[in-house]
């Protein structure tokens, strides 16, 4: 019997260490995962502290712009809208003095002009053709005289000048943020650097501490340009803003006598050579800057000297004394002469004039369509007239 009590008591000890061992194991156990639950825990805290530290390293890293630098300079549509454009519509000469070479098309197309390009289906332009003959023929006999033609061009003239004073008042929009109805030539200045790249709030925080801006040669000569250009269109008596209207002057010169007789002024002393500022044959006729260096070359210099001799001589001069005056290049570029538009509807009649009545017929329009639609046969027509 003992020795089963005494067998019983080592079983129980034995026991009851194991059960002391499943004890401590199974505590141990649980203060491992608490450990590691603890653990994890701190691991991810930790994680988005060097995450949120990584995070303001990146945006304090990266260098401030603390210079007028150039940025990204903005797309070519709106720097264009408050830039003055080189090329105007229904006006003979080009702001740098160039010949307008899509005159004829834009004073019997208008707004059309665009319909009429070279990739578009030959018939849809014969018909577009046909129904802009019954309007120019304004009696209905089917032709057109010289007086019908200028009442037209006169027309299509008044619609470029519609057109550019709708699109003025979008971008007059563009430079009057505050919409105050004026504009000074600083918020101008600062909106022109800024389509060229410049960091607008620089330069416009520079501008009022009357800081020097570091700008590149030819910006500046540019932006001196405007702004002599800029006072010109500031009607009397003169306070420095631009009003819409007086913004249309300054975009689009032919909308003002007084912006016409300044841009014949630039014409003139950019082709002037001896200061007397009036034109002679040769120096209207004068290359362009740079050196024939071979033939195409020398034809298209070839070109430019038979293209401008002819129009000084037969258009310009008008008293044929062999000197053009800014008289005379005034009444030439004004757009809503009506003698320039009487003198154009003839000549654009004796180029398809075949029949040589002195008026247009459907057929003669129809077979010198890409003169008046403004394609590649321009020195074909002109070779024609010529020989007429």
């Amino acid at each position: 019997m003992r020795k089963n009590t005494s067998s019983g008591c080592v079983y129980s000890q034995i026991n009851g260490r194991k059960l002391f061992y499943s004890i401590n194991l199974l505590v141990v156990w649980q203060s491992t995962m608490v450990s590691k639950q603890a653990f994890l825990f701190s691991l991810g805290s930790l994680y988005l502290s060097l995450l949120f530290v990584f995070l303001l390293m990146d945006v304090y890293a990266r260098p401030a712009n603390n210079s007028a630098l150039k940025e990204k300079p903005l797309d070519n549509r709106e720097e264009n809208e408050i830039m003055p454009p080189d090329h105007l519509n229904g006006v003979k000469m080009e702001m740098d003095g160039h010949l307008n070479k899509e005159f004829h098309q834009e004073v019997f197309l208008g707004k059309e002009m665009e319909e009429f390009d070279e990739d578009s289906e030959p018939r849809k332009n014969r018909r577009k053709l046909t129904a802009i003959f019954s309007k120019v023929d304004g009696n209905k006999d089917k032709k057109v005289s010289a007086q019908e033609m200028q009442r037209w061009i006169m027309e299509k003239t008044e619609e470029h000048f519609q057109e550019a004073v709708k699109e003025n008042k979008v971008h007059f929009r563009a430079v009057d943020p505050d919409g105050d109805g004026h504009v000074s030539w600083d918020e101008y200045k600062i909106k022109f650097l800024a389509s060229k790249g410049f960091n607008e709030k620089e330069v416009a925080e520079k501008v009022k501490n009357n800081e020097e801006l570091k700008i590149d040669e030819e910006t500046q000569e540019v932006l001196d340009n405007l702004k002599d250009r800029w006072f010109q269109a500031d009607n009397p008596p003169a306070d420095q803003l631009l009003n819409e209207e007086e913004f249309l002057s300054f975009l689009h010169p032919e909308h003002s006598r007084g912006m016409l007789k300044f841009m014949v002024k630039e014409i003139i002393r950019d082709l002037d050579q001896d200061g007397d500022k009036k034109l002679t044959l040769s120096e209207f006729i004068s290359l362009p800057m740079g050196t024939v260096e071979n033939k195409q070359a020398q034809e298209i210099d070839d070109e430019w000297v038979r293209e401008r001799k002819k129009e000084f001589e037969e258009v310009i001069d008008s008293n044929h004394d062999g000197i053009v005056t800014m008289v005379e290049l005034e009444e030439y570029m004004d757009p809503m002469n009506d003698y320039n538009a009487l003198n154009e509807a003839k000549q654009m009649i004796a180029v398809a004039d075949e029949n040589q009545d002195h008026h247009l017929g459907l057929d003669e329009i129809l077979k010198y369509s890409e003169y008046f639609t403004g394609s590649k046969l321009m020195d074909y027509a002109r070779n024609v007239h010529e020989e007429f």
